[in-house]
């Protein structure tokens, strides 16, 4: 095939190093594991092309591209030498997003819900479970109970800074609505999952910017909140009273929460 290639007029396009790298970058990608794809090869090679590009700005693109007019060039391009629109090209970032984002997000929760209920088990004298292991039911994720006192904390988790998103179900809301005990706590963590902060987001915050049902024909079940950086509150103060002596700074709040 190499041969072919270098001897070839019709493949004197581009070098033999330059269909090389081609070659590596479809098995990389997987593009060549799934021959008899039913979805249109120009459509996957876009996919491929935005979801292995690596680009600093794609865990950000709900926020930087809201629409086909911002489009970043590197996609335009790529759209264009594959015969799509913009419009088509901007439908596919949104669901390569939409796909990398809930993949992420599951991972990060779970090292998130995880790392909290270890700092927990070791800072505090009460009982820790870890109940959305067993269900997603209950409307929390973590359950602290001492003598007197309990928590029911929902967890979100993130690895940023600057920037604190939280996606809040149906169920979790109404949970938050009835039950005094519950609270939301934001926990941030390194980019190799070590837990950073810790934070909790105030009730009335959350109720204040959910939506509302606007009739009976039709409800929200699933919620999007971006907490400024001044809004969580560093610590979780329902189980402050259950801290055991030498309890982490970061459920004190006493670390502070970087913003």
């Amino acid at each position: 095939m190499r041969a072919l290639f270098t001897a070839h007029s019709d493949y004197s396009d581009i070098t033999p190093t330059q269909y090389d790298a081609a070659y590596a970058w479809l098995c990389e990608t997987g593009l060549l594991e799934d021959l008899h794809s039913s979805v249109p090869a120009h459509r996957r090679v876009l996919d491929a092309a935005i979801a292995h590009s690596r680009a600093p700005w794609l865990s950000d693109a709900d926020l930087l591209v809201r629409g086909p007019g911002e489009l970043p060039d590197d996609v335009l391009r790529a759209a264009e030498a594959l015969g799509l629109s913009d419009s088509e090209a901007y439908a596919q970032l949104a669901a390569v997003w939409g796909k990398a984002d809930a993949g992420e997000r599951a991972r990060i929760g779970a090292a998130g819900e995880l790392a909290l209920v270890d700092l927990l088990t070791a800072s505090t004298e009460a009982r820790v479970e870890h109940v959305a292991a067993w269900s997603d039911g209950y409307g929390y994720d973590v359950s602290v109970h001492a003598p007197r006192h309990r928590a029911h904390l929902e967890v979100k988790t993130t690895l940023r800074r600057s920037r604190l998103t939280v996606y809040v179900s149906r169920n979790e809301y109404e949970t938050m609505l009835r039950d005094p005990d519950w609270e939301l706590v934001a926990v941030r963590l390194t980019a190799d999952l070590e837990l950073q902060a810790v934070a909790t987001v105030p009730r009335d915050w959350i109720a204040a910017q959910a939506p509302a049902d606007r009739s009976g024909r039709g409800r929200w079940e699933s919620c999007r909140f971006d907490v400024p950086p001044d809004v969580p509150v560093p610590g979780v103060s329902r189980i402050t009273p259950a801290l055991a002596e030498g309890a982490s700074r970061l459920l004190s709040g006493a670390a502070g929460w970087p913003g």
